[in-house]
């Protein structure tokens, strides 16, 4: 075992504090990670808060982990030391089922193994990216391209996979209108990636004030959803619309915005259950949908794109003391675009 700093909520809506947990010794197909930057998602504080449900503490959270191996287990064949790599949201999964065979361990018929806030294989509860060090199996570590620096990649392992995964699924690409929901960690991300795509890209956000960013991120129209002539003027226009938001929305009205037979993909995880009157889907033959991450190979397809298209987060790098205050800055929306933290401070 390996004692290593982190920084973990000791309970429920507690702060986080700075702590050791221990990291497992590397086994034959393992792999060790010098964490040097780890991304703050929405869902970290969902889980750290009991938002999402009954959840496992002290918990260390972070799943937008980019690091460097610094150690390999003796049957480890796809990485080597000094290698640049990545960690997302899951760290193992059952490997046996229809989903895992077919490239989708995040659907996982027995469950994935999250990267935090999960237990493994072994019963032993598991500890995220907050943290100067993690042993993860080298089927769940991805490659970081030389064209990303880790602290803007970082936070691709989540928000960026979440996004590519259902513009991808769902055709985004020359000749489709795509609108993104929110403007927010994940919401940038769709926007740049829509528009790597070749999709023309809308930014659906609840007021103008981030117009002049989403235009620079690759927006072609902006419009504020306070505004009732926005669902007016927008009726029955988009082929795909990517929602990142956690709040619930009035989904009928986001409905009518999709061509006939469009797609309304939903990313964001809002806390509450929502209403919605079925003939909103009925009427236009309108799909509603979900989408959850994306699988290892994907995620490392995605890597690759975005590093082609010199793609990386927009960022705000903090240091391991200014983790609670970063988390009241994205619960009030205040960050531009994703905290990462330095996991050298911790």
């Amino acid at each position: 075992m390996t004692t290593v700093a982190a920084y973990a909520a000791p309970a429920p809506k507690a702060p986080l504090e700075r702590t050791t947990i221990e990291r497992r010794e590397v086994g034959e197909f393992d792999v060790l990670i010098d964490i040097k930057f780890a991304g703050i998602c929405h869902s970290d504080i969902h889980q750290a808060r009991e938002g999402w449900g009954e959840a496992i503490f002290p918990m260390v959270p972070g799943h937008e982990i980019a690091g460097v191996v610094s150690e390999v287990g003796p049957g480890v064949t796809k990485f080597a030391v000094g290698d640049r790599v990545g960690v997302g949201c899951m760290v193992d999964s059952c490997r046996e089922c229809e989903n895992c065979k077919a490239g989708r361990e995040q659907y996982c018929v027995k469950g994935h193994v999250p990267t935090y806030n999960g237990i493994g294989k072994d019963g032993e509860p598991t500890y995220g990216g907050y943290s100067q060090k993690v042993v993860v199996d080298q089927d769940f570590v991805v490659r970081i391209p030389d064209g990303l620096s880790l602290d803007v990649a970082a936070p691709l392992l989540c928000a960026g996979i979440t996004l590519y995964s259902p513009l991808k699924r769902f055709g985004a690409g020359p000749g489709k209108k795509v609108a993104i929901v929110g403007l927010g960690g994940l919401g940038h991300m769709g926007v740049k990636i829509a528009h790597a795509l070749g999709a023309e890209v809308t930014v659906l956000s609840q007021s103008l004030r981030k117009r002049e960013d989403g235009l620079k991120l690759g927006a072609d129209h902006y419009y504020a959803t306070s505004d009732p002539k926005t669902f007016e003027e927008l009726a029955g226009t988009f082929d795909l619309i990517v929602s990142t938001v956690s709040a619930p929305l009035d989904f009928g009205a986001y409905l009518s915005l999709l061509k006939t037979e469009g797609t309304l993909a939903n990313v964001g995880a809002p806390e509450e259950p929502i209403a919605l009157n079925l003939f909103s889907v009925i009427g236009g033959g309108k799909t509603l949908a979900g989408s959850m991450i994306g699988g290892i190979a994907e995620t490392q397809e995605m890597l690759d794109f975005c590093a082609e298209h010199g793609l990386g987060a927009e960022i705000e790098l903090i240091g391991g003391d200014q983790i609670n205050e970063a988390y009241e800055r994205v619960v009030a929306s205040d960050v531009r675009y994703r905290f990462v933290i330095d996991t050298a401070t911790i």
